[in-house]
């Protein structure tokens, strides 16, 4: 079969790596970088600061559709041409039009990297730790007009290292594209060999979650041990987590421990203690958070933490 890939970062390559081992031909791959850079500067990115992506297909020499939208008309006649079998999308922020869709023989395939129908939307690795869950996984299914709705094709499961030294957000999407290098090869095989009945996704057991928010980042310090690490966990290595002070807000860049709690003060989300950088704060579970490292949010005002720390915080505020 000829497939084209669409998609970006390690689940791009993953994709292209496992479509390789299956013997499929690629005759075409579309890299983000031509959707969110400006061709004049990706120009020169290209030439002096080439990305991991662009990188990698050029050590396997795989064509390059240079275009500027999976909607344009430029795409549109590239695949037209190419005649694929298959478009297979691997992380992406555009929707598809229907026309774009239709396109291939077969399908337009997108593996999502979770258990579909549940975590539907963009950052499944980060939602699935916040929310305690056990297992996750990557399911492939055929695209439609909407985000993550059509029909699976295929399911492959993981289990999710939850607890104080489980896995980070990193650590769970590297899994999970290990997995669908694998699953594609596997999927390929079937779509070549064998007939795959789709299954349409059930709309009752549907979970959306959007982009992560302002609200998503900042530690409630009512909430236990567990359920404060697990959202620190979730955002490493992207993005820091941070702490409401009165006016402000103090951005986590050290490690976080968690203690019991031994002192009189049972009250949750209590500073207990400072000392340089450091903050010991109480959590709903009757324990202490050790922060080893905070920083006052804004471009400059990492400059005025210990001024702040020093004048403004005191041991018995509140932080929310």
């Amino acid at each position: 079969m000829k497939i084209v890939v669409v998609g970006y970062d390690k689940m791009f390559s993953s994709l292209i790596l496992g479509t390789l081992e299956s013997q499929n031909k690629i005759v075409g791959v579309f890299r983000h970088e031509r959707v969110s850079i400006h061709p004049f500067w990706l120009f020169f990115k290209d030439i002096f600061a080439p990305g991991r992506d662009l990188s990698f297909l050029k050590s396997y020499n795989l064509h390059e559709i240079k275009a500027r939208s999976v909607n344009s008309k430029t795409f549109k006649r590239e695949i037209l041409k190419l005649n694929p079998d298959i478009i297979l999308v691997g992380s992406w922020s555009e929707k598809f039009k229907k026309s774009i869709i239709e396109l291939p023989k077969i399908g337009t395939i997108n593996c999502h990297p979770s258990l579909l129908p549940k975590y539907r939307g963009p950052n499944p690795y980060m939602r699935v730790i916040m929310n305690g869950e056990k297992e996750t996984g990557v399911t492939f299914h055929l695209m439609d007009e909407n985000l993550d709705t059509g029909p699976i094709l295929m399911q492959k499961k993981i289990d999710i290292v939850q607890g104080f030294n489980g896995d980070t957000g990193e650590t769970l999407k590297n899994k999970c594209c290990n997995l669908a290098k694998s699953a594609v090869c596997e999927l390929l095989t079937s779509l070549n060999d064998d007939m795959i009945i789709p299954i349409n996704q059930s709309k009752k057991e549907a979970t959306y979650y959007p982009q992560i928010s302002e609200k998503d980042i900042l530690v409630d310090f009512t909430k236990t041990a567990a359920e404060i690490n697990a959202l620190i966990r979730a955002l490493t290595p992207w993005q820091p987590a941070y702490i409401a002070h009165k006016n402000t807000f103090f951005k986590i860049k050290g490690s976080v421990k968690f203690f019991e709690n031994k002192t009189k003060i049972k009250k949750p989300a209590v500073i207990l203690k400072k000392k340089g950088n450091m903050l010991w704060i109480t959590t709903g579970d009757n324990k202490i958070a050790k922060i080893s490292k905070v920083s006052l949010f804004g471009t400059f005002c990492g400059l005025l933490t210990p001024l702040y720390m020093r004048f403004c915080v005191k041991a018995g505020d509140i932080c929310r």
